[in-house]
């Protein structure tokens, strides 16, 4: 076999390994150009913005914000709780959620979700959770899977699976977050904690929702 054929083969094994991305630029991963989720009841895209000078220019640009309260946070909230990245939330989004297994959880206050947020995901406000009694954690756990069995006890068989967020490294409302839901007995190995937050996916380019436009003034 001559060295021309042996190349026009080897050149062909690798185009036919190569993944369609639908003509994206800028795709999630080699082999990922974009997912389909559902908020609000409409289908929406999560995509990369294609535009390989984008930058941001909002908020999420800043270095360096008063501390206490927006303090640089611990890599793990607590030892029992995964950490996951952008690839883990997105196939968490792509797989736990149209099945009805898992949430995506907004932790941050609910001004900050109305502005902007990751798609799919619910408001729960930390504070709802810190500031709760046991009468209204176990209605939240209730809506989030648990049974209450007949002596009263919590079942937590069927909880569903949270990924939860806030704003990313320097922000602490996640953190507000988790302490009281093991407090009350979720199980940790429910939780998945997605530390770079809104500032991280922003940084990758993906896909974000504004629910409530604000006016300037």
């Amino acid at each position: 076999m001559n060295k021309v054929l042996i190349v026009s083969l080897l050149t062909s094994i690798v185009l036919a390994q190569t993944p369609k991305k639908d003509n994206y630029l800028v795709g999630i991963t080699d082999k990922l150009s974009h997912i389909i989720t559902s908020d609000s009841g409409q289908k929406v895209k999560i995509e990369r913005i294609q535009d390989v000078g984008n930058v941001l220019t909002d908020d999420f640009v800043k270095t360096s914000r008063q501390c206490p309260p927006f303090c640089i946070q611990p890599t793990k909230i607590d030892k029992n709780i995964e950490n996951i990245g952008e690839i883990e939330l997105i196939k968490f989004i792509n797989l736990k959620l149209p099945s009805h297994k898992g949430i995506l959880v907004d932790t941050r206050l609910k001004s900050w979700f109305e502005l902007e947020t990751i798609p799919s995901a619910i408001n729960i406000p930390f504070p709802v959770i810190e500031n709760a009694d046991k009468k209204k954690i176990e209605m939240i756990f209730k809506i989030l899977g648990m049974k209450v069995k007949s002596d009263g006890s919590w079942d937590f068989s069927n909880i569903k699976e949270l990924a939860i967020f806030d704003n990313g490294v320097w922000c602490a409302q996640a953190s507000h977050f988790v302490p009281n839901l093991l407090k009350y007995g979720y199980p940790p190995e429910k939780i998945l904690y997605y530390r770079e937050g809104l500032q991280g996916w922003k940084l990758l380019g993906l896909t974000t929702l504004v629910h409530k436009e604000i006016v300037k003034r």
